[in-house]
């Protein structure tokens, strides 16, 4: 780590932040990055020269501990602080992701039409503006090929690179697991299969295809691209998702043939990260049809694994109500399934979702709180429950305080589900 002065500029290359992701109550950065302090704003930049996050510590900052981060998707994210402690019992994070598109209003308005958003985005310009302006052959050779890198990589080409990325993997990720918030949403995703087992009625991710295995070359010449795609940066990742969104159904060996070239094709060992995760999606019907030999295998990875699985209720008019093809009996049993194995296996966690909507059946809620209560004779830590709004969540402040009891009456951990792309 360097660092050097360009006029009121403070540059710092290959600055050296956290190894491993925490829940922490103020800004923290992970991994290996450069950055650029103005007297207003901080700017980070990844290790090919992209804008990472942008800080600002001086005028009309609606708060100094929030930041704006960009994924390789080419989304804006807003971190907002949003009250620590409120912000850490509804999402199980002291930083509320506020997101660019449109999803996730129950904890919070739109920060992008905000002037200090605005201002932040006119300071990566102007500071790309000055960059360009420079004698860069009178500066240190590392400094200089930093600033080209930063001068090269504008807005035309960083969306050049979100469609290179997607056409790596074969089209967006619409939604990606809730618990990849454990690694600040930041993962490599390699997609094993295509489609879902219902494609039902309420979703608004489905792609409206029958799942579909991709076969074994598409994976390898996913993960080769990959590499060669992230190139300096992949050492900043620990983390894959196996997508899209059910690749639990996709059974033993393929999960552990993705999961291991994964491993070794993006040179998950010598990441600056530690502490390596795998993450994935699963139905009632991928986890029931599973054998014990899959959980066998994904908990003698070298990766904590998370499995999500979508149950939604436990109300037969509800199901009937969202077009899923599930019934009670069949959630429940998945419900026992998935404690089973996390009480079982040492390296895997599966979490559940459920649904939350204005228009739902009356049992809807009560059938949750019995599965969730009921069937269990005390708390458990492993197993979170998280609830996903739909369209149609009446009043915000409804939807707070039904969430506030249903939290208090689980026996797991329960948080509110943010959707994110990628």
């Amino acid at each position: 780590m360097r660092t050097h002065t360009v006029e009121d500029l403070t540059v710092t290359l290959e600055k050296e932040g956290a190894d491993r992701y925490i829940k922490i109550s103020y800004p923290l950065r992970y991994g290996v990055y450069s950055e650029v302090r103005t007297p207003d704003d901080t700017f980070q930049f990844n290790l090919n020269g992209e804008i990472k996050t942008i800080q600002g510590h001086g005028r009309g900052w609606l708060d100094a501990s929030e930041w704006l981060k960009r994924t390789v998707g080419n989304d804006w994210i807003y971190f907002s602080a949003g009250g620590y402690t409120g912000a850490y019992d509804f999402i199980g994070e002291y930083y509320v992701p506020c997101l660019s598109y449109d999803t996730n209003a129950v904890l919070f308005s739109d920060r992008f039409n905000s002037s200090d958003v605005a201002e932040a985005f006119n300071a990566w310009h102007q500071l790309r503006d000055r960059l360009a302006r420079l004698d860069l052959s009178a500066l240190d050779p590392k400094l200089a090929e930093f600033f080209g890198r930063v001068i090269e990589m504008g807005p035309a080409q960083l969306e050049n690179r979100a469609r290179q990325f997607h056409d790596i993997i074969g089209g967006e990720v619409s939604v990606l697991p809730p618990d990849t918030r454990h690694v600040e949403y930041d993962v490599i995703p390699v997609i094993v299969a295509d489609g879902c087992l219902y494609n039902c009625g309420f979703c608004r991710v489905k792609s409206g295809n029958k799942f579909t295995l991709r076969p074994a070359e598409n994976i390898i010449d996913q993960i080769q691209a990959l590499n060669e795609f992230y190139g300096r940066d992949l050492k900043n990742y620990n983390s894959i998702f196996l997508g899209q969104h059910d690749a639990l159904f996709a059974g033993k060996d393929v999960l552990a043939f993705a999961a291991r070239k994964a491993y070794e094709g993006l040179a998950i060992e010598q990441s600056k990260m530690k502490e390596p995760r795998l993450f994935l999606f699963g139905s009632v019907d991928s986890i029931l049809q599973s054998e014990e030999g899959v959980f066998d295998m994904l908990n003698r990875l070298p990766f904590y694994t998370y499995i999500n699985i979508g149950l939604e209720s436990a109300d037969a008019d509800t199901f009937r109500f969202i077009e899923k093809p599930l019934t009670p009996k069949k959630v429940k049993k998945a419900f026992t399934r998935m404690m089973a194995v996390n009480q079982t296996y040492s390296n895997i966690e599966i979490t559940a979702n459920f649904i939350y909507g204005a228009d739902l059946p009356e049992p809807h809620l009560p059938s949750i709180i019995d599965l969730t209560r009921n069937n269990l004779d005390h708390f458990h830590s492993k197993g979170t429950i998280y609830i996903s709004p739909l369209e149609n969540i009446g009043s915000k402040e409804k939807m707070r305080q039904e969430f506030t009891e249903f939290k208090k009456l689980c026996r797991l951990p329960c948080y509110i589900y943010l959707i994110q792309r990628l």
